[in-house]
């Protein structure tokens, strides 16, 4: 069986403000936030995704994304990631 693969992404929303978010499959995940599907971001359309991280462990993805949307996390993410 093979590994599941996550990813951490960084959306840009048309209001300015940043999305993050984590997913076992971008690809779906990307065209349900631009379907207006995802209701954190269906009032802050158009998306763009700004970048993405790729992880091969759950635990890790989740706890990157949790850490992205940390105090910290959001001034590494501006200075680093976007």
């Amino acid at each position: 069986m093979e590994d599941e693969i996550w990813t951490v992404y960084i959306l840009l929303c048309s209001d300015g403000t940043n999305y993050v978010g984590c997913t076992s499959n971008l690809a779906s995940r990307l065209k349900r936030h631009s379907k207006g599907q995802v209701i954190s971001t269906k009032n802050r359309l158009p998306v763009d995704i700004v970048t993405y991280i790729v992880f091969n462990d759950k635990y890790k993805a989740y706890n990157f994304e949790k850490y992205l949307k940390s105090g910290s996390g959001r001034a590494f993410m501006k200075k680093r990631l976007i």
